[in-house]
């Protein structure tokens, strides 16, 4: 870290362990939060300066000043009001993680050859050395990485359902995970992933669902994704009254075409072929 030249040109600057502790302490919540770089309090709910002044114990001024310089030099960046680590690959050490694991795996084959070389009335219980890597630790880290690759393929399916969400300009849906993810897929699985983005669409066309009310309330995803709730957004019971209206007229107008049609073969159906045609004749007669 102290390699690095921004770092090297804060070191130049007055309050400069102060804001070398804000950032060690902005790169450790980034860590804690564990999405991509973004820093917040909740997932609805972005630090604010006075927020994390509160947290890291320093002054409104000092964390502002930190802030500055961290934006200036390209550290920081705001994406729709969450602050967020750039660059956040840089500061995780994957290739070194990669390489530890492989490591370990080299160590731990080596032994199971070994033990199969011996008698099998002999048993070892020797730990593997340079990396104290057993066969049990092996296979928790195998594990480990198994149920990674699993919450991310989870993940890539909801992707959808939150690229829907995010392009209604309401507050930024950063991830679904907990009792949120569990919410979800219980939507998904009542009616289908298609019908849950339906929903989410239906929300454009509400001007209720999105603080035109007496109250200024806006729909939260977590409020969409409760049963009751969700039903009805579903059914377009929030939309507009011109959109609604709109729907009803186009469906009359297709009723009235039908039952015009059959109202047609219902009074022809009256009279004989030869009954029609001499109608028909009595009509052009009157008309010429």
């Amino acid at each position: 870290m102290f390699e690095d030249e921004k770092i090297d040109f804060i070191e130049s600057l007055p309050e400069a362990d102060a804001i070398l502790v804000i950032w060690v302490k902005l790169l450790t919540q980034a860590g804690k939060c564990n999405t991509n770089g973004f820093i917040f309090l909740t997932e609805n709910i972005p630090y604010t300066e006075e927020m994390l002044a509160h947290k890291f114990r320093r002054s409104l001024n000092t964390v502002r000043l930190a802030l500055s310089t961290f934006k200036n030099l390209g550290m920081i960046e705001m994406e729709d009001g969450y602050l967020k680590i750039a660059n956040w690959e840089k500061h995780q050490n994957v290739e070194g993680l990669d390489k530890i694991r492989e490591q370990t795996r080299n160590r731990v084959a080596k032994h199971r050859e070994k033990q199969k070389l011996l008698p099998s009335n002999v048993t070892c219980n020797v730990t593997v050395t340079e990396g104290n890597a057993t066969d049990k630790e092996l296979d928790k880290e195998l594990d480990k990485d198994k149920n990674i690759a699993t919450k991310v393929a989870c993940s890539s399916k909801l992707q959808p359902v939150m690229e829907a969400w995010n392009k209604l300009n309401l507050s930024k849906l950063i991830s679904i995970k907990g009792n949120r993810e569990k919410m979800l897929r219980a939507r998904i699985k009542d009616y289908s992933l298609e019908k849950v983005i339906l929903a989410i669409e239906n929300i454009e066309g509400s001007a209720f669902l999105k603080g035109q009310n007496d109250r200024g309330w806006i729909i939260t995803f977590d409020w969409l994704i409760k049963p009751n709730n969700f039903v009805k957004v579903l059914e377009g019971n929030y939309k507009d009254k011109e959109i609604k209206n709109n729907a009803n007229s186009n469906k009359s107008k297709q009723q009235s075409k039908n039952n015009g049609f059959h109202n047609f073969e219902s009074r022809t159906g009256k009279y004989t072929k030869e009954e029609l045609e001499e109608k028909l004749k009595q009509k052009i007669s009157i008309g010429g």
